[in-house]
This record gives C-alpha cells, structure tokens and sequence, in this order.
C-alpha cells in the first residue's frame, strides 16, 4: 500500500518459522509457557490453557481468572471447528433499578461486578474435551510464576502507573498491584502475586469446581455480602460454558470462521464479505481508496451489529440472514452508493481491552483464545486471599430498553471478544486476532485480507501500519485515526472523500491492537505477534 513510510526496523517482518508448532501471545513469558507445555508433549490446547492462565499472572491489567474468553479450536481428529463460549452472565439478584435511578452502569468497582468471570470454567472444559496433558501441568508454569515473581512488562508498568486512581482505591488491589500500596511498579520490577498462585493450585487440583464452589467461591461471595455486592454462591455454582458452531463466510475462494453471538465476529466476516464483492483494482486504487473503502464498510457492519447484538438465549440474532450472500451483496451495493457521501456521525463505542493468543500443533490442531477483563484492571476490585481482579464486563450492557443488549438478569452481555480463522481445501491456513475494542473486527479483516489477497506473511500483515475507526477501551474520541507511519498528506484526501475528524496518532500505537496469528503451511508454521505490544512467537 503506498503511502505508507516503511523504513523500519529490517528485523520487523520476519515471522518465527517453525517445522512442528507455533504459539503467539501478547506476552513473551506466557508464550514462552506455552511453548515449554508443547515442549513437554502438550498439543495446542494445552498450551493455549498455560499461556491464558499465565497471562493473568504477567498481563492481570488486561486479562485473568476473573474475566470471559471465548475459544476456537480446529479439532485435527473430526477435522471441525468448535466454539467454547466461555462468558458470564449477569447475577440473579442484581438491582437493575439502581441504575436506572442514576442513569448509568457503574464501569468500575462493586457495581459493575454484575456477570460471572467465565475463563476459568473455558480453561477447564476446552481442556477435558481436547487436552493431552494433565489440566494441573498446564497451570504449572502460571502457578510458578505467580509465586517465584516475574519481571514486570512495559505494558504492565504503563498501565499501573496510568490507572493509579483505580488501583489506589481498594486495599486489597493496591496491597497486590502496588509497591507498599502506594507507588506503581516499574518496567524490570519483580512482581509477585502469592495469592493468586494459591487460586490457581485450588483450581489445578480440582478443576472449575475449584472456582465456582469451595474456598475460592466462599471468599467472592464474602466480599460480596460484607461490601454490598450482587454474586451469590449460587450464581457461581450454576455458570457453565457453552460449546457452540462457527460462524462462516466465503471470502476470496477461502472460507473464514468467527465467534457467534454474543460474539461481534458476525463484524469481522461482513467487513470481508462487502469487500470481496468490491473489485481489487477499485480498493487498491490508492492508499485513501481503500481505507475509505474499509472503513465504510466497517460501518455498514457495526449498524448491523449495534441493531442485533445479544445474548441470543433472549433474542435471536438472525446471523443467517446478515451472513447470506445476497444480503452481503446488498450492503456492498449500498457501500458503492455511499462511498463518497459524507461518512456518518455516528458514534462507534464499544469499549474493551483484551488478549488474544493462538497456537498450532504437529497433530493438526489450531487454537485461538480471546480473553479480557473488559477494561483494563477491570472492576479494579480483588476479593480478599484470591490475587485476581473481576471483571467489568457488565458495564457494556445498556439501559435502553430498545438496545437487544439491554441489561437482564441471567444474561450474557454483548462482546467485543472474537477471533477469526482461515480454511483452504486442506484445512486451516491462518489463525489471527487482535485485542481492542471496536479495533477487533477491524484489525482482523485487514490481517485477513493482507495475508490471504496481498500475499503478505503473518508479521508484515502484522506490522504494517493500521487505522481505528471508533474508539478503543475506555476512551472518548470517536473518529478515524491513522498511524504515524501513514503520509500526513492522506488526512486532506480522506476529508475529501467524506471523512471528518481523521488524525495522526503514534507510528506504533495501542490504540490499534495487539495483533497475533499463524500461518499454516503443509510443511511449516510462520507465527507473528505485534511489536505494538510485549509479545513474542516461538515454536519448535
């Protein structure tokens, strides 16, 4: 794509090649587990449960036992792709008055603890269905970590120090996330978290039982009762995680799976979708083309998703029709007609942070996990003697009655946790996926697209520079913002085309994710994971 300043490091766009597996994560310690779990006769699954468990340990701003995934595995043995649903729903006996009364969802502490953490329930049952290993190897290496320390990452630093209000506010949090409760820890710093390695020793010895009931389940429910939260023993008793299908489209000759609802990966597969019914010379034309192109289509896509979005146990979400190929054609068709009009004002919000990581293995198997906390330190809460922060998943529900993601009790909210896979003739050829908000989608359509019709490896799809349409976690600027690599001279150009409020932000910013994948090949894997990000890919 031209415009674009590509006078970088030469090292950037090498992928790591490997003969038998491949692992990328947002984390060069969990990938490094991960990798040790392969190492030791583990499949992908296996590792995939030691890098998710680990990342709660050296990445708990972003992710970690208190949280949701969601999982899609390639199983080699039926040759079929699966989905473990792995999210929460909300509480039984959550005061949804409360917060109609004050207009607003609490986005940090006790009240906006209103959904299950689903993670450890998808940890536990992606294991029993397709693990190789015992489930307590694979949380060895998260366990070790949490109590012998590790040194903490730039990105953990960053993120201590930018949420200080939030970590300061509750003894706990701060007594395990700070140095003396006061001051963030530093990038090099040695963090340690004992607590947490007890929670993950109960849960290696007796499984998502070892969450949902016992000691760890007494002590959230303790802190709950004594502080005036919403979770009951029996809301934790009776989560489970739900297996579920892909969903599909065509796209370039290829077949390209996502995550159901309550899953936005319906997103990522109509952005594709529109595109491929646009002829390559028309989106390659010039580099403002095609992010016009793009990003109108991501539009298109978020209309639908905004409309739709649910828990379908509550409303069905009609994925049949908004995947149908003449539907797709027809949102294209509306895409030709507006592509010069004024871009719209509408505002694009869906907040998140997230983790993705994947893995490959000699078997066949090919494994992609999406897991957060919702905003980064989630609720920012840390029930007494359990070392993890719960989630604040629930502050993406809304109070609109008209919204298909109105808060109900007993419901799964919306997501913005998805991931995406490629299948050609002979199986699986690219697993991706990005953390960040409304990015998600976003980043994994460009990734696709970059590998699968421009020909490019996973690393250079990876690091080439990236957009945002919408915002990112926490944030409030809507808009369109480019990297810095990008010539300044597309801003004037994109304003010409429609498109108001478009920016330059930094040349390797987080605001567009953290993107990880793996490329498939009949006698190699080539991994890449973002350098926006602390990640690493590895394989042997």
């Amino acid at each position: 794509m031209r415009d674009m300043d590509n006078t970088i490091d030469p090292r950037i766009g090498q992928p790591f090649v490997s003969k038998n597996t491949a692992i990328a994560s947002p984390n060069d310690l969990a990938t490094v587990a991960g990798n040790k779990i392969m190492q030791q006769g583990g499949n992908a699954i296996d590792a995939m449960v030691a890098v998710n468990t680990t990342l709660g340990v050296v990445f708990p701003h972003m992710t970690g036992a208190g949280g949701d995934a969601f999982w899609l595995i390639y199983d080699a043995k039926t040759q079929q792709q699966y989905v473990l649903n792995a999210s929460g729903r909300s509480v039984s006996e959550i005061d949804i008055e409360h917060y109609k009364d004050q207009g607003f969802i609490d986005n940090r502490g006790l009240k906006s603890v209103i959904t299950i953490p689903g993670a450890v329930d998808g940890w536990y049952e992606a294991h029993k269905r397709f693990g190789k290993l015992s489930f307590a190897e694979c949380l060895a290496p998260a366990i070790e970590y949490a109590r012998d320390g590790i040194p903490v990452s730039k990105s953990f630093a960053q993120f201590s120090d930018e949420k200080l209000n939030i970590l300061r506010r509750y003894d706990e949090t701060s007594k395990i996330f700070l140095k003396d409760q006061i001051s963030p820890y530093l990038e090099g710093d040695i963090f340690y978290n004992r607590d947490l390695a007890n929670t993950l020793e109960e849960i290696a010895e007796k499984g998502s039982k070892g969450f949902y009931q016992g000691d760890i389940a007494d002590k959230i429910v303790n802190y709950m009762e004594r502080e005036g939260g919403y979770i009951t023993s029996e809301d934790l008793r009776k989560h489970e995680s739900k297996w579920e299908e892909p969903l599909f489209i065509n796209y370039n000759d290829k077949t390209v799976s996502s995550l159901p609802p309550n899953s936005d990966g319906m997103a990522t597969l109509q952005i594709l979708g529109m595109l491929d019914n646009i002829e390559n010379e028309e989106l390659d034309k010039s580099t403002e083309d095609f992010i016009n192109w793009f990003t109108r289509a991501t539009v298109l896509a978020f209309e639908d998703r905004n409309a739709y979005l649910t828990d379908p146990d509550f409303k069905d979400v009609p994925t049949d029709k908004l995947l149908d190929e003449k539907y797709i054609f027809e949102r294209a068709k509306r895409l030709r007609e507006e592509s010069k009009q004024q871009a719209p004002e509408e505002e694009i919000n869906a907040d998140g942070d997230t983790t993705f990581s994947c893995a490959a293995d000699s078997e066949g198997n090919v494994v992609g996990v999406v897991q957060s906390l919702y905003w980064e330190w989630g609720s920012g809460i840390v029930p007494e003697g359990t070392g993890l922060l719960l989630q604040n998943r629930g502050a993406f529900f809304s109070l609109d009655e008209n919204s298909p993601n109105q808060l109900e009790v007993n419901k799964r909210p919306g997501h913005t946790l998805t991931c995406s896979m490629v299948e050609g003739d002979d199986g699986p050829e690219l697993i991706v996926g990005a953390m960040g908000g409304d990015g998600q989608p976003q980043t994994q359509a460009t990734l696709i697209r970059r590998v699968i019709v421009e020909n490019k490896n996973i690393q250079e799809a990876i690091d080439q520079p990236r957009w945002l349409l919408g915002r990112t976690w926490g944030e409030k600027q809507n808009g369109l913002r480019l990297e810095g690599r990008f010539n300044k001279k597309l801003i004037p150009k994109l304003e010409e085309l429609g498109h108001n409020n478009v920016t330059l932000i930094d040349s390797y910013s987080d605001l567009v994710g953290h993107a990880q994948g793996i490329q498939i090949f009949k006698d190699r894997f080539e991994a890449g994971s973002d350098p926006r990000s602390n990640g690493l890919a590895l394989g042997y």
